[in-house]
């Protein structure tokens, strides 16, 4: 008897990516899903404190977050 294996596909992951308006190539990301929902429960204190920093600076000194498939 032959046992045929498949393979499941590779969730797709993702961040939600704050871009820094004054220096390029900084800024911030957090895992999300597709529609850039983050689960706050799931992040570290620090994390979630760096989140919650980052959505308030946003306009000021970071762009509007963009969901990005992660990389990672």
């Amino acid at each position: 008897m032959s046992h045929t294996q498949t393979q499941q596909p590779q969730k797709a992951r993702y961040e939600l990516r704050f871009h820094s308006l004054y220096r390029p190539g900084r800024g911030y990301s957090f895992p999300c899903d597709a529609c850039g929902r983050v689960d706050m429960d799931a992040l570290s204190d620090g994390e979630r404190h760096r989140y919650l920093y980052a959505r308030a600076i946003v306009g000021h000194e970071l762009s509007l977050p963009a969901v990005q498939q992660s990389d990672r």
